[in-house]
């Protein structure tokens, strides 16, 4: 058996070379030298996953469409009493550009323009888009493409697909086939299906779900949901999986508003407007003109509107402007008017100023002297503290002179001896001032809290002013305590006055106002009912009583102020209201009628207030008792509260032009009388 040799120190065997102990040696420093390279990479790998670790997976995860994508909620809808839906939100797309999966070959740049252009993207923005950020994998070409539009899109393009498969068309000249990096992100898109109807009320919703004014804005926080997501992530394979997060939708509101009645009001003050246009000036028919319809004995809005309206699909297309009062530094209206050159001419800096007085609801945020409409509140304070009886007489001289005024009443020369519901029959200055010198600063002052004057009501509506300038009993001077006697002096608004007057002639009890009834999970749950609340009791019920009997007598009274807002058919009660601007002789006026109905058991109370009619004359009343006649005359027969006085042959004619026909239902004299049905 041949054995190994050792020659010359090296082991060999049939003269093949060994390993020699330097040869190993080396070895074993390469591989350490390599092992050190491998133990710094994954140092270095440590290190970078430990620092940039997060930003180097988001970079991943960014090469895939879904990887980090918002999925988003729908806002809750905003419902009237009667199901009708007022505010709603629909299904839209936006449409998304990847630029780099378009510029990987020639052949998709022309396809995927032609089909961006038809989905309405304009072509020479887009390309010169992605000609100049190549890298670009998200871009928002298009907002709110809606949902029949993508699915045509999309049918079209698939059935273009499979058609060029079937003709064998080459790869290069393929139409369907080479359109590349075009995706579809969802989203919701706030609509209002009658555009302008109760836009004061509702406002409305844009960018973000952020709701601007009514409420919209007040119950954002409702309306909102909470966004969804559906995100990818590395798995310890470094494989993307992808994990979703259901959005959840909005709440609901359930009104108390009814868009029937809604309809009815905004028809008359759009007819006021229509009818007085640019009579005295170019411009609307009165500067604003406010309604209120409200039930007396729970403080639900039925209806609240203020010109001029606006549609909600579009509430910053500023023809609206058109006719509204031209605007000082500070945004307070002046005597001039804008016209459609105003308007195209507008600065950037202007429009906002504009706009946020056009989207203002004049019902709870404006201010004014409430004049005359005042008068039933001070002849209340009277009768509650005592101070008034209601035999007591007044004499009117036509004036009085008070701290060096001459603060007069409408007949300068006077009227003679009145009862106190004569006074408010015939709304008498004078009366009223030496009523209220009876009752004294103290009670006067107290009274005008009880009745909420100089607070707000606390209606769900957002941006309700608070007229907070009263004066204390100790600085009220005489002459203020005359003047604010008959609505002079002092300010309110128009849900100040009718909250407070509701109080007046429900028994005294004054509800908080609200325009929401239900609050509704999106299936439809109810989360929360609001019920009425009372507040507060501002006068007893004798007293009640009395101011509905003197009230009725403005309307029925043979000097009745209101006797022109009677609708055919009905007893009413009510009050007149003229306050003249500052500054005083101006020849500028707001004028108001505040109505109820029926007279014997009150439901409901309408309020209308005409700011500057655009007319040479404007302290005239019946510009606000004609519009509330008219909203009664459909009202009330719609709210199934019927006739109950007789109808004349020139009443019954003019029901007949109106599409209303008057049935006499009984020979007894406490049946009904009934008016067709004048909606389908």
């Amino acid at each position: 058996m041949r054995k190994n040799r050792v020659v010359d120190g090296k082991n060999t065997r049939g003269g093949i070379k060994r390993f020699t102990i330097s040869m190993q040696r080396k070895l074993v420093v390469l591989l350490a030298i390599v092992l050190l390279a491998f133990i710094g990479l994954g140092v270095r790998l440590f290190l970078v996953n430990r620092d940039n670790g997060q930003a180097y997976s988001m970079q991943v995860l960014s090469q895939q469409a879904y990887a980090n994508q918002i999925i988003p909620f729908k806002r809750g809808k905003i419902i009237d009493c009667n199901g009708t839906v007022l505010a709603d939100s629909q299904l839209v797309y936006n449409v998304i550009v990847d630029s780099k999966a378009i510029l990987e070959k020639d052949i998709y740049m022309e396809p995927t323009l032609d089909a961006l252009e038809k989905l309405g993207v304009n072509r020479s923005r887009i390309r010169e888009y992605i000609t100049n950020h190549a890298s670009s994998q998200y871009y928002i070409a298009l907002k709110n493409l809606s949902y029949q539009d993508r699915k045509d899109y999309l049918e079209e393009v698939e059935k273009g697909i499979e058609a060029e498969k079937k003709a064998n068309v080459p790869a290069a000249q393929r139409v369907y086939s080479n359109i590349k990096g075009i995706w579809f992100e969802s989203g919701y898109s706030r609509i209002y299906p009658h555009n302008e109807l109760a836009c004061d009320v509702l406002g409305f919703s844009g960018t973000g779900n952020i709701g601007t004014g009514g409420l919209e804005e007040y119950y954002n926080d409702t309306l909102n949901g909470t966004i969804g997501r559906r995100y990818g992530y590395l798995d310890d394979a470094l494989n993307i999986e992808e994990t979703m997060i259901e959005a959840k939708d909005g709440n609901n509101l359930i009104l108390t508003l009814d868009a029937n009645i809604q309809s009815i009001v905004q028809k008359y003050l759009q007819k006021h407007n229509d009818e007085y246009r640019s009579l005295e000036h170019e411009g609307l028919g009165s500067n604003n003109v406010g309604c209120i319809v409200m039930d007396v004995n729970s403080g639900e809005i039925l209806a609240m509107a203020g010109t001029p309206f606006f549609d909600l699909n579009h509430p910053s297309d500023l023809a609206a402007l058109w006719g509204m009062p031209k605007l000082d530094a500070n945004d307070a209206p002046t005597d001039a008017y804008l016209t459609y050159k105003d308007i195209l001419l507008m600065s950037e800096e202007d429009k906002p100023r504009y706009l946020n007085a056009l989207w203002r609801n004049f019902c709870i945020s404006d201010y004014y002297e409430p004049g005359s409409t005042a008068k039933p509140f001070t002849v209340a304070m009277g009768l509650d503290t005592g101070t008034v009886k209601p035999d007591d007489m007044y004499f009117c001289g036509g004036y009085l002179m008070i701290d060096g005024f001459k603060i007069k009443c409408h007949n300068v020369d006077g009227d003679g001896w009145f009862t106190v519901g004569q006074a408010v029959e015939w709304s008498c200055n004078v009366c009223l001032m030496q009523m209220a010198e009876k009752i004294g600063k103290e009670f006067f002052t107290k009274f005008q809290n009880v009745y909420n004057f100089g607070l707000k009501t606390g209606i769900d509506l957002a941006d309700e002013a608070r007229t907070d300038q009263f004066v204390s009993d100790s600085t009220m001077t005489d002459s203020m305590l005359a003047t604010n006697s008959f609505g002079q002096n002092f300010d309110c608004t128009m849900i100040q006055l009718a909250s407070g007057f509701c109080s007046l002639i429900n028994g005294g009890n004054y509800y908080e106002p609200h325009v929401v009834k239900k609050i509704t999970s999106p299936s439809g749950v109810t989360l929360k009912t609001i019920e009425p609340r009372v507040l507060k009791k501002t006068v007893s019920e004798s007293t009640s009583e009395l101011i509905r009997e003197y009230t009725i007598q403005v309307v029925e009274g043979h000097n009745g102020t209101g006797f022109s807002a009677r609708p055919a058919g009905y007893r009413i009660g009510g009050k007149t209201g003229t306050a003249e601007t500052l500054p005083r002789d101006n020849g500028e006026y707001v004028v108001s009628f505040i109505g109820y109905a029926p007279a014997e058991d009150p439901q409901i109370c309408c309020y209308v207030v005409v700011d500057r009619p655009n007319v040479d004359g404007q302290d005239d009343p019946t510009f606000a008792t004609e519009i509330v006649r008219n909203i009664l005359t459909e009202v009330l027969p719609y709210m199934g509260i019927y006739m109950s006085e007789p109808v004349t042959d020139a009443e019954r004619e003019e029901l007949e032009e109106w599409g209303l026909e008057v049935t006499y239902t009984g020979d007894e004299p406490s049946d009904k009388w009934d008016l067709g049905e004048p909606y389908q």
